[in-house]
């Protein structure tokens, strides 16, 4: 066999392309497409998502009853003993309030009010019991 022939049957053979042998590349997702230029120019920026609602689902304070009264460790490097409280909230959500103030007098069943504010070195902690509300009473002086 000559050369020529073995030339022209190599030719008439497919040609060998990486792309008939892989699998297609999966289309983009259907959730975050991605915009071409011009999609971006004509629509403008994208919506920003909606706010979730904090704590206290977007009021000022809640009414919540006292389920039971906790110690908590705060973060490094702080070093203390923190007094909580679990609370059931007006809402029927449960929560963590850190209590201010040396001394409280919360028990179980006590009504509080709770207002927004993280204690930020207690992880979890959204909420803060106001002092002199309901029942829970005022910090006392120092004497």
């Amino acid at each position: 066999m000559s050369l020529r022939a073995v030339l022209r049957a190599a030719a008439s053979l497919p040609r060998y392309t990486p792309s008939l042998l892989l699998p297609p590349p999966p289309p983009c997702s259907p959730r975050c497409p991605m915009a071409t230029l011009n999609q971006m120019h004509r629509q403008g920026r994208p919506a920003p998502p909606p706010r979730q609602p904090g704590a206290t689902l977007g009021r000022p304070q809640l009414k919540a009853v006292v389920l039971k009264n906790l110690i908590r460790k705060p973060k490094k490097p702080n070093s203390a003993n923190r007094r909580c409280v679990r609370v059931r909230l007006s809402s029927g959500r449960e929560a963590v309030a850190f209590v201010p103030g040396e001394g409280h007098n919360l028990q179980e069943h006590h009504v509080v009010l709770v207002q927004g504010g993280r204690t930020q070195d207690l992880p979890g902690v959204k909420l803060t019991v106001v002092r002199g509300k309901h029942d829970c009473a005022h910090v006392q002086p120092k004497k």
